[in-house]
């Protein structure tokens, strides 16, 4: 049982909890995630680690409401007890000087990018962020990223805040400058993933991306997590989850993530039907 610490809501449909995790949060580097059970019938569901404190003996993880058990365990409040939180899980991030990196964060990976800024500016590197959310009141970790960024850019689907446009725009625009940029880490919808990877491809830029696979076990048994990366199966949950984006075969991802859109929804609203009456 993992005894949650600290709730908040950061937007709408978005939320962080604080989870007393002692041994997590000791061995967790930046890039790993965890899988978590909220109760004895629930599912498994995996999550980035976006901080820990050993001292406190916690880790922090940030969530978006998407279905039953995220919104099971949006309803968890401080005090509350998580059933399983087993981690930390996949390879780290390969923390390096590479010169200046552009971390690109869509949606909730505004949050996956923010342990991965702190780790690349500790290790001496410029550091440009870039996140975007759909509207304004969606973007998260404005103040926090902004702090361990030199440069710090925001996109807003409909323009209600900083460039009225996606991410990739921003992108663009620095190639276009002439900025010099020695690695991209993009973490978000794969949809946005496969849109920076084409564009960083042509000039030889060297781009990482977080895959969001479905994810079962998480320690390579099950094989549900299988990616297609450079024409090889790899698992996201041993392999990766990071893996170079020009490789990575982004319309099989797409297309098996869409697997169980149909029966994930009628979950939710017999569960919200449940709840109502």
């Amino acid at each position: 049982m993992y005894k949650i610490l600290k709730k908040m809501q950061l937007c709408p449909i978005v939320y962080l909890i604080e989870v007393e995790a002692p041994l997590i949060a000791r061995k967790n580097k930046p890039g790993q995630f965890v899988v978590l059970r909220v109760h004895e019938k629930g599912e498994r569901i995996p999550l980035t680690i976006v901080n820990s404190d050993e001292k406190r003996g916690s880790i922090t993880l940030i969530f978006q409401v998407v279905g039953k058990t995220t919104k099971l365990l949006s309803k968890l409040n401080e005090g509350d007890y998580i059933m399983n939180i087993v981690g930390p899980l996949g390879k780290p991030t390969e923390i390096e000087h590479y010169g200046t990196v552009v971390l690109i964060g869509g949606g909730v990976g505004a949050a996956e990018i923010y342990p991965e800024a702190k780790a690349f500016k500790a290790a001496g590197n410029y550091v440009i962020g870039i996140v975007g959310a759909r509207t304004a009141n969606l973007l998260i970790l404005e103040n926090e990223l902004k702090q361990v960024c030199d440069e710090f850019y925001i996109t807003t689907d409909d323009g209600s805040k900083g460039h009225h446009g996606f991410v990739s725009d921003i992108l663009k625009q620095l190639i276009d400058k002439g900025v010099k940029i020695d690695l991209v880490y993009a973490v978000g919808p794969t949809i946005m993933m496969k849109v920076i990877s084409n564009l960083t491809k042509p000039y030889g830029i060297k781009t990482l991306v977080s895959l969001n696979p479905i994810m079962l076990d998480a320690t390579g048994m099950c094989g549900v997590c299988r990616v297609k990366v450079g024409g090889e199966i790899k698992l996201a949950c041993v392999d990766g989850p990071e893996f170079d984006g020009h490789l990575v075969d982004f319309d099989l991802l797409m297309a098996r993530q869409r697997t169980y859109l149909d029966e994930e929804k009628k979950i939710l609203e017999l569960y919200e039907k449940m709840e109502k009456s």
